[in-house]
C-alpha cells in the first residue's frame, strides 16, 4: 500500500507580517500542488526577542541576519521544507548548504510617509501644559517630506530612511522607534514627539491597511486620524529587496527546488538579483544607507542606486541585458566607490 507524502513544511516568524506573507506562500503551494498537504512551522527568531528587548532602548541596533539564524537551522536539521522571509531581511551571503529558491512577484516597492490629520490635531498647548511640553501637530492630505516644517520629528530606526529624508530636508530632527506596524501607528497617533514616520507599503498592504485617494489610511486598529502619502521612488530609493517575498530552501533538495520553481517569479528574481549583487559588492547589510530599485523592461534591466557616506548622498543608475543583474549591480557598486 502506498503511503501518502509527508506534509512539505514551511517555516516562518511568528510576527503578524511573517504570518501573512507565509499564509500567501502556502496558498501558492496548494494551487500549484493539490496532491500535496502542506503545514506552517513558525520559530522565534533572536531577533524577534531583541527587537522586543529594545523597545525600551530604540537607540539599540539589531544585528543583520538574527531573524534569520533559527530559521536556518531548522533548514539545515530537515525540520523544514523551505523558509519565508520578507527578502529585504534575509543576508546576501547565505550559509553553507541553503540557497534563494524563489521569490515571489513584488508588491509595491515604495515607502509610506504616516502622519497625523490636521482635522484631529491643533498647535494650542493642551490644558494641562507643562513648560517644555510639545504639541501634536497634524497635516494636510498629500504630505511629502520636504514639506514637513523644521524641526519637525520623524520616527525611524533605519539609517537607509533618515540619510534620504535628511537629504530631501536637511531641517527635520529623527528618533528612533520600533515595533510592529500597530505599535508605531499608536506612537504617531498619540506621541508629541513624534510628527510622521515611515513604513513599507508592500508590507502595510499585506496586513491589510489601505490608503484611500484623500489620504486616509485605514485598517486593523489604525487609530483615527492618521494620513498617508506614498513616497515616490524617485525622492527615496527602497532598501534592497523591498516589497519581495524571498523562499529559502536546502541547496540539494530536489523535491523542494520543485516547489520553488513553481512560485519564481521570473522579473522579480532578475531584479533582486541585480539589487543583492550591488550590496554584496559594497559589503553591505539591511542597516547600510543603500538604496536600490531595478526593473525588467523588455530585454533590459534597469536600476537606481543610492549609498549616503560621510555625509554625502551619491547616486548611480544604469542598465544592462535582463539576463545579466549580477552584472549591472557589481557595476553600479563600483561607480560608487570611486
Amino acid at each position: 500500500m502506498n503511503s501518502s507524502p509527508a506534509p512539505f513544511r514551511i517555516a516562518t516568524r511568528g510576527s503578524a507580517l511573517a504570518l501573512a506573507q507565509a499564509n500567501m506562500v502556502m496558498s501558492l503551494c496548494q494551487g500549484e500542488f493539490r496532491d500535496l498537504k502542506f503545514e506552517l512551522n513558525i520559530i522565534k527568531t533572536t531577533g524577534d526577542k531583541l527587537q522586543t528587548a529594545s523597545m525600551s532602548n530604540p537607540e539599540q541596533e539589531l544585528p543583520k541576519g538574527l531573524f534569520t539564524k533559527e530559521i536556518e537551522e531548522a533548514l539545515l536539521a530537515n525540520e523544514a521544507d523551505i523558509a519565508v522571509h520578507s527578502l529585504k531581511d534575509l543576508p546576501t551571503e547565505l550559509p553553507d548548504g541553503l540557497a534563494l529558491g524563489a521569490v515571489t512577484k513584488r508588491a509595491d516597492v515604495r515607502d509610506v510617509l504616516v502622519y497625523r490629520d490636521a482635522k484631529f490635531t491643533t498647535d494650542a498647548p493642551p490644558a494641562d501644559w507643562a513648560p517644555g511640553q510639545s504639541v501634536r501637530r497634524g497635516f494636510r492630505p498629500g504630505l511629502r517630506l520636504a514639506d514637513l516644517p523644521a524641526g519637525a520629528v520623524l520616527g525611524t530606526s533605519s539609517v537607509r530612511r533618515e540619510a534620504q529624508a535628511r537629504a530631501l530636508n536637511p531641517a527635520l530632527k529623527f528618533l528612533p522607534i520600533r515595533g510592529n506596524v500597530g505599535t508605531r501607528l499608536q506612537k504617531v497617533a498619540a506621541q508629541t514627539d513624534i510628527d510622521a514616520t515611515i513604513l513599507a507599503a508592500a508590507g502595510m498592504a499585506r496586513l491589510g491597511f489601505v490608503i484611500f485617494p484623500d489620504g486616509r489610511l485605514k485598517g486593523p486598529g489604525v487609530p483615527e486620524g492618521l494620513l498617508a502619502s506614498p513616497i515616490e521612488p524617485e525622492e527615496m530609493l527602497p532598501c534592497v529587496g523591498q516589497g519581495a517575498i524571498g523562499i529559502e530552501r536546502r541547496a540539494n533538495d530536489d523535491r523542494a527546488k520543485a516547489v520553488c520553481e513553481k512560485l519564481n517569479h521570473f522579473g522579480t528574481w532578475q531584479s533582486v538579483t541585480a539589487e543583492r549583487a550591488f550590496l554584496r559588492a559594497l559589503g553591505g547589510g539591511c542597516q547600510s544607507p543603500v538604496g536600490a530599485h531595478a526593473t525588467v523592461a523588455g530585454h533590459l534591466l534597469v536600476m537606481q542606486t543610492v549609498l549616503v557616506a560621510g555625509g554625502s548622498v551619491r547616486r548611480a543608475e544604469g542598465k544592462d541585458g535582463a539576463l545579466e543583474p549580477a552584472r549591472l549591480g557589481a557595476s553600479l557598486a563600483a561607480q560608487l566607490l570611486k
